[in-house]
This record gives structure tokens, sequence and C-alpha cells, in this order.
């Protein structure tokens, strides 16, 4: 076996570190990174260093905003590593594929790609996701500590502070949801908030509750469909899609 050379070792931990950093891309819809659904098809390192990533999405009519939000943030996650040459990102087999590639290789933005149609703003978009994750991730936190404690009532909730949830994976999730939203991080602050930071009515908690329940079982069907649907479409893609980290046993 030939012995590999400093190009192969260079070329492969760029690959690595390529990987890495689509992994902090999230889809939108169902909060996850690209890389553990399965939406990473390739990654190749040519000459100088320059990536070339493929995408690939469950349906050819997957939302048109989404996808290019994904491939955007994944052309901007890859742009910026140190020594990466040329970015590019291309989107398979998407009814917008054309379209959606010339914008990312123009660096036209969203509305410079869609034009008209771009009824509302990346970031605007980009809100109204974390929004709905920071709902969700919260109503696993709270969902959870309600049942690891049998004798907190959700009227208890109210008192509750980031400091009382446990160290664990939905707590992390929802401090990580917060951050990205700008919401406090300060361990006294209190764990059940609307979307802006503001803590929860007494008379409004178990409504508050049930409509973040909804925002989450939507999230988690949404996440199961479109994992079944890639894994129908690209067979080859299960191999490459990571098991989730939520628990999805709350009803």
């Amino acid at each position: 076996m030939p012995a590999r050379t400093s190009t192969d070792v260079t070329t492969r931990s760029l690959e690595q570190r390529a990987r890495k950093a689509l992994g902090s891309v999230l889809d939108p819809e169902l909060d996850e990174p690209i890389t553990d659904l399965g939406f990473v098809r390739s990654i190749e390192v040519g000459p100088g260093h320059r990536l070339t990533v493929h995408l690939r999405l469950p349906t050819s009519f997957c939302s048109p905003n989404f996808a290019y939000l994904m491939a955007s943030d994944a052309k901007d996650a890859l742009a910026a590593l140190p020594d990466a040459g040329a970015v590019t990102v291309l989107l398979d087999d998407h009814h917008d594929s054309d379209l959606i590639n010339r914008g990312l290789a123009a660096d036209a933005g969203y509305r410079g790609t869609f034009g008209d149609e771009a009824d509302k703003d990346l970031e605007e978009l980009r809100l109204i996701f974390r929004r709905k994750a920071h709902a969700a991730a919260m109503e696993r936190a709270l969902s959870g500590l309600l049942r690891a404690n049998p004798d907190l009532t959700e009227k208890d909730l109210l008192d509750v502070t980031l400091a009382d949830l446990p160290h664990s994976p939905a707590t992390q999730a929802l401090l990580r949801r917060r951050e990205a939203l700008g919401l406090s991080l300060t361990p006294s602050a209190p764990a059940l908030v609307d979307e802006q930071g503001r803590p929860c009515p007494p008379d409004e908690i178990p409504l508050r509750l049930r409509f973040a329940r909804s925002i989450r079982i939507s999230i988690d069907g949404n996440a199961h469909f479109c994992r079944g649907l890639l894994r129908t479409r690209y067979p080859e893609s299960a191999s490459d899609q990571a098991p989730r980290a939520e628990d999805t046993t709350l009803i």
C-alpha cells in the first residue's frame, strides 16, 4: 500500500473539518443538523483547497425558502474555515435547484435569488424557526422535569428557574435555543417564558404548555417523516443519518 502524502492528509483534514462545520447548519423546520439528517450527499476537496458540497433533501418539492436557508448557511459555514479555498454548494434534485444554485454561486442573497417570490426576509424566516425551536426545547425540558418530579404541578413551573433544571441534553438544548434568541441565560432566569423572554402569567401556563407541546410534536413528527422519506428516495442516506438526540417519548 503506498504511503499517504502530506497532500492526502491535508485533504482529509479539510474534509473532516468541513463536515464538522456543516454540523452547525440546522434544518430550520426540524431543528437538527443537516449532517445528522443525512442531507449532506458529498464533500469534495479540490485543487487550492476548493470545497464542493452536494446537498440532498427528502423530496423535490421541499419548501424553497427552507432549502435556500440550509444551502446558504452551509456555504457560509464552509467559507468561514480558515484554509478553505473557493466554496461551491449545490442543491441536487430539487425543483428549484437551478435557481438556488445560481443564486448561491452569484452570492445574490435570498431576495436576489427569488425576487418578488421572496415574501419574507431571510433573517425574518430564521427568527420564526428559532422561536419554534425554543418553544419545543422549553416544552421538552419542563415536561421532563414534571415527569421526574411527580409532586410538581404545572402551576409550580412559574417559579422554576434555569438553575432548577437538571444537567441533561434537554436542558443544554434549551440553553442553546435561548442563546440563539438572545434570551437570558442567567441561572435565576425563569425557565417558562414567551418568545421575548417574558415570564408566563400564572393563568396562561396550561395554554402556553399545550401550545409549546403542539410545536414539539409537530417538529418531532416531521423529523421522523423526513428521515424516512430521505431513506426512501436515497437508500444510501441511511448510513449517514444519526440517531435523534431529542427525547421523542413525551406525549
